[in-house]
């Protein structure tokens, strides 16, 4: 939201009330504005500007930043018809403007950011910034040497022209690497995988452009982020 705004436009995003809702409260004189009624839609008003709906100050919340720990069974995304989302773990109020930073797979586990600030989220995600993102893989087979080096040089996905950009990899144990990579296209990890003759069992997101996962965040547990780490990003 961009101040100054009209009234109706910030009580309707602050209460998500729809917009024609909006007009009819400040018609039946449920609004104040800096401590008098007024039933001007389309009063200005700024951050400072004390504004109250039945005798109770509305806030605007600002830029918001959040980690969760994504369990598997949910899907990244505002809304979706056949299954839960990331959204549904969270308690916070204006759920609706937050937008996920890189999304997950149904079935992959592990960091997911939210926020409802796009410049931020656009850093993250943008192929051209060089933002690592990092997964644990346990793989079908055991990891070759020669697999981890051509995942380090770059792959032909099936479907693409150009080679993915170089990985970082390290072997944790025959079955399992860390793999970092810096694109997000769909089904990457898995499709860099096949693409080396090697399948995913299982993908667990660790980090993400150096904002790591909060070991004390259980699966389905969530934070806001520190400033720190936001400005990591």
């Amino acid at each position: 939201m961009k101040f100054p705004c009209r009234l109706d436009k910030f009580i309707s995003h602050v209460t998500q009330l729809p917009r024609t809702k909006t007009k009819a409260v400040i018609k039946a004189k449920r609004v104040c504005v800096g401590g008098e009624m007024t039933t001007q839609q389309n009063t200005a008003i700024d951050e400072n500007t004390v504004v109250t709906l039945d005798g109770e100050q509305l806030h605007y919340l600002g830029k918001r930043y959040f980690m969760l720990n994504k369990p598997e069974g949910y899907v990244c995304a505002n809304s979706d018809d056949l299954h839960a989302t990331v959204l549904d773990l969270m308690d916070e109020p204006n759920l609706q403007e937050l937008h996920v930073a890189g999304r997950l797979d149904i079935d992959t586990t592990g960091l997911v950011l939210l926020s409802n600030d796009g410049q931020w989220t656009h850093q993250i995600t943008s192929p051209k910034k060089q933002k690592y993102k990092t997964y644990v893989v346990e793989l079908g087979q055991p990891i070759s040497e020669h697999a981890a080096h051509e995942l380090e040089q770059g792959v032909q996905l099936h479907g693409e022209r150009e080679l993915t950009r170089p990985a970082k990899v390290e072997v944790l144990a025959p079955y399992q690497i860390r793999l970092h990579i810096v694109e997000g296209k769909y089904h990457q990890v898995k499709r860099m995988l096949a693409a080396v003759g090697n399948e995913v069992v299982a993908l667990h997101r660790e980090a993400i452009a150096g904002v790591i996962l909060d070991n004390a965040l259980a699966p389905g547990e969530y934070r806001a982020l520190s400033e720190d780490e936001v400005n990591l990003c």
